[in-house]
């Protein structure tokens, strides 16, 4: 069976197309990029649209080698930012929580608590650590099963698109 990029694949799954999920912005498919860049050469391990247990996707997850999740939420521009109030929900599912945004974008909108990124297609840099808010050892245990469980996943449909 071959399912068309952007397409529902099995279990209703939207494969990632040339241009990304349905409705992401291709400037924020190459921020992605830029930060899964930073955090392999950083030694981490990271995914992009990592569905949590609420439902809601997180735009890069990552985690290092001590266990600590870092989720990172894309803004592309100041009215993607505006329009997007579920961001705080992903504060229960990480360590530490970062903004990632292109080069221009006016921080002072963005919260101070939170951590900043500055982001092309081929790096991020952070410009502002985030507070960091250890996660419970349960919560922790389940988000990195979510986490290896969808890479799996991820890597079986590569070798099996059927799956």
């Amino acid at each position: 069976m071959t399912v068309p990029d952007g397409a529902a694949g099995p279990a209703g799954l939207v494969l990632p197309g040339p241009a990304g999920p349905a409705g992401e912005p291709p400037l924020a498919r190459l921020l992605a990029r830029g930060i899964q860049r930073t955090f392999a050469a950083l030694g981490q391990a990271s995914l992009t649209e990592l569905i949590l247990a609420t439902g809601r996707r997180a735009d890069v997850l990552a985690v290092d080698r001590d266990g600590t999740v870092t989720i990172v939420e894309i803004k592309s521009g100041v009215p993607d930012f505006r329009a997007d109030r579920k961001w705080p929900d992903y504060t229960a599912f990480c360590d530490r929580f970062l903004f990632a945004v292109p080069a221009g974008f006016p921080d002072g909108i963005l919260p101070p608590t939170c951590g900043l990124m500055v982001a092309d297609a081929y790096e991020a840099v952070v410009v502002r650590e985030p507070a960091e808010h250890r996660l419970t050892a349960a919560r922790r245990k389940a988000v990195t099963l979510r986490f290896a469980l969808q890479a799996a996943g991820r890597l079986q449909r590569l070798t099996d698109p059927c799956l």
